[in-house]
């Protein structure tokens, strides 16, 4: 696709009308298949696998929520143009952290003690658990986990507000109050990031170390995100809601962000797995040596080759960017990729010896529940509110037009008016 084609050029809109149930019907398939599998579960391992199957779903949406949350307060830090057509949806999408996904989490509470294996030791005799007090404790976990969604309700309603306030006023104390949530949020987003990965998914294996599991998870969540914001930005240009705000080109910096965060991801796994195997350390070793066994190993190399090197070489040449084609199935391959990455990481706890395929169909079946679940409430917001934010300082740049173009039309027709 050219990057000079406007909304003549696009095709005819495509025909949604089929797929507005869709969500509903995740939710009922999903959850139908989430129930049995809380039954079976319940009788045959004590909820275990439930338990982690409702983890993985967790995560997987959690994750992609503060991918969203990440590209808009980097927005508002960079004052740039061409991200205000996707602004408001990604907002959306943020807000789901609070307090959707916060009730989403109360199964996890709940079955903590099933999927977490040290909330049942006595830390008096287990040395790795009392080292993480007073965190590694069931009240610790539940005030801590508390703390991480107080923090993102006050960021995401805060950034909701006062861009929604700036669809009314267009007053700059809005632009400079983003900008201030934006400036703290960011150190904030880092640290709750980085704690609530490793509370939530690697805590799964307390017993392994790794100071670089923060930022592989970030760059994950910044990945699946920015997978997920090219898919939705590309329906909405087609059917010409964001049309007046998003370009074709600007496809290509949301390609070139994907596909830099393609690179970090691939980054970020290798230098672990790197540190860990050089420095020989039984306590961080373990880790990589349980996924060795079973289909872990083929899931490993499934995740080296799909993860990595396919969306690395096909996003390679420039113009795959803006090719709608060849790009929103990368995308949608991202998050099988995703998924299957949150897995390598959660289930080992429970199978070390590899993953019982007979029991693929729950974390599939939660996966869609949450899913249908998360996207009703994400298009009740869209829906809600303008597609695009009405009054942002950079929205004329989003359009494509210049500002002095503008200011030397209103000057002239000034000056013909005397």
């Amino acid at each position: 696709m050219s990057s000079h084609q406007d909304t003549t050029h696009l095709p005819p809109p495509l025909d949604l009308s089929g797929w507005r149930k869709l969500p509903s019907a995740l939710m009922v398939i999903g959850g139908f298949l989430s129930v049995i599998g809380f039954v079976l579960s319940w009788k045959r391992n004590d909820l275990h696998e439930f338990g982690f199957s409702w983890l993985l779903a967790f995560m997987f949406y959690y994750s992609l929520a503060l991918g969203a949350l990440f590209v808009v307060m980097v927005h508002h830090l960079t004052d740039a143009g061409w991200s205000v057509g996707i602004r408001r949806f990604c907002e959306h999408i943020a807000s789901l952290l609070f307090p959707w996904l916060a009730i989403l989490f109360l199964p996890i509470l709940v079955l903590g003690k099933k999927i977490y294996s040290w909330m049942n030791f006595d830390p008096t005799t287990n040395n790795l658990v009392a080292a993480k007090l007073p965190v590694f404790t069931c009240s610790g976990f539940i005030i801590t986990s508390a703390i991480f969604f107080g923090i993102w309700w006050l960021l995401t309603s805060q950034l909701s507000r006062w861009s929604l306030k700036q669809d009314e006023t267009g007053a700059a104390e809005c632009t400079h109050k983003l900008r201030f949530y934006s400036g703290w949020g960011i150190v904030a987003y880092a640290l709750t990031l980085t704690y609530s990965g490793v509370l939530w998914m690697k805590a799964t294996q307390y017993e392994f170390f790794s100071c670089i599991y923060g930022v592989y998870f970030f760059s994950d969540c910044a990945w699946i995100g920015l997978a997920t914001i090219y898919v939705i930005a590309a329906v909405l240009l087609r059917q010409r809601i964001l049309s007046p705000v998003l370009k074709q080109n600007y496809f290509y910096f949301i390609g070139v962000l994907f596909f830099g965060f393609t690179l970090f991801s691939a980054y970020t796994e290798f230098a672990q797995y790197f540190v860990v195997w050089n420095a020989n350390m039984p306590e961080e070793t373990f880790w990589y040596l349980i996924r060795e066994r079973g289909n872990w190993w083929w899931l490993s190399i499934i995740l080296i080759f799909g993860h990595c090197f396919l969306p690395f070489f096909v996003m390679l040449p420039e113009k795959v960017k803006l090719n709608f084609k060849i790009m929103i199935p990368v995308c949608l391959w991202a998050w099988v990729m995703h998924a299957a990455d949150l897995g390598f990481n959660i289930f080992p706890a429970w199978h070390p010896y590899g993953y019982p395929l007979k029991w693929i169909w729950l974390p599939l079946g939660t996966l869609m529940f949450m899913g249908g679940f998360l996207a009703t409430i994400f298009l009740k917001k869209f829906n809600a509110h303008p597609p695009y934010p009405q009054r942002d300082p950079r929205l004329l740049e989003a359009m494509g037009v210049s500002q002095n173009a503008v200011s030397e039309l209103v000057d002239a027709n000034v000056g013909g008016a005397r």
